[in-house]
């Protein structure tokens, strides 16, 4: 696959709720650089991290636009959220079910064919209006 198909499976995997395929796709040493918080180092950080968000939010990505640099080793990602906040998260406003919709997008490396870094960006303070006010 070359770097579109990889980042294209990845999401694709995310909304059909399937994380394992998702990490699949992952390096055994990925970095996923989170929104607002910290690197996370490996596989099992980033099934933590999945198992945390799925538990919190039902999320469905739209709008997708994949590319990559020719090289294949770098792509970037734009997209929107639909998102339902289920269970408060820690340090934000309580749950209750409240929908959001937010663009977001997402850079990548890839090495040995699969995704080793994963920057995800969002504006938090719009997520925090939609969810909070």
């Amino acid at each position: 696959m070359n770097a579109t198909d990889v980042i294209a499976a990845y999401y694709e995997a995310f909304n059909a709720g399937q994380t394992d395929r998702m990490l699949e796709l992952m390096h055994p040493d990925v970095e996923h650089h989170v929104n607002e918080g910290q690197i996370r180092k490996g596989r099992e950080m980033f099934r933590a991290f999945n198992a945390h968000m799925s538990a919190s939010y039902r999320e469905t990505l739209t709008d997708m636009v994949i590319m990559a640099h020719p090289s294949g080793n770098r792509a970037a990602a734009e997209f929107v959220v639909n998102g339902t906040y289920l269970k408060t998260d820690e340090g934000l406003p309580p749950a209750s079910g409240q929908t959001y919709i937010l663009p977001a997008g997402a850079f990548f490396t890839l090495r040995d064919g699969l995704i080793s870094r994963v920057t995800t960006y969002y504006n938090l303070a719009d997520w925090m209006r939609q969810v909070g006010g």
